[in-house]
């Protein structure tokens, strides 16, 4: 139980999170916020390691036996960063955060198929189930934001 708690705690942090990076990138630049977002998260990482006790000991790694892809997460982590900086602002929250989740959600599927894991039809109709229910919501959504702009104009309402 406290790990399904501790998921939904993350889950609301990287949301937080992608939106104070996006409005930061909004104010000083994509890369530049990026920049920050990491060069916080070092700092943030030297911290808990020292709090931990562990201080900065890597002498004991084997970097020579970590496949070269491992090291991949940091590059990775910085695109998304990035990119979530120049999205995040043009897509209202509910529908970034869902496309992520969609996008994980068959990308794990893949990456489960990759090492032998079963996918199952209930797997791919949730995802289709998800992704088409976003679908409909955002149909609904720009119809309504015509019709408000139609009443506006109409009757000469200021927004």
């Amino acid at each position: 139980m406290l790990y399904i708690i501790l998921a939904l705690i993350i889950g609301v942090l990287i949301i937080f999170s992608m939106i104070i990076n996006s409005h930061l990138a909004r104010r000083i630049g994509v890369l530049q916020g990026t920049w920050i977002n990491y060069l916080v998260g070092l700092a943030g990482s030297a911290v808990m390691l020292f709090a931990a006790g562990d201080g900065l000991a890597f002498a004991g790694i084997p970097w020579g036996s970590i496949p070269f892809w491992a090291y991949l997460g940091g590059a990775v982590g910085v695109l998304i960063v990035a990119l979530s900086n120049i999205v995040i602002p043009t897509i209202p929250a509910i529908y970034s955060t869902l496309l992520m989740f969609v996008g994980q959600l068959f990308a794990s599927m893949l990456i489960d198929y990759a090492v032998g894991h079963p996918i199952t039809a209930g797997k791919i109709v949730g995802g289709l189930l998800i992704l088409s229910g976003m679908l409909y919501n955002f149909v609904i959504d720009q119809k309504a934001a015509a019709t408000s702009a139609d009443y506006k104009k109409e009757f000469n309402v200021r927004a």
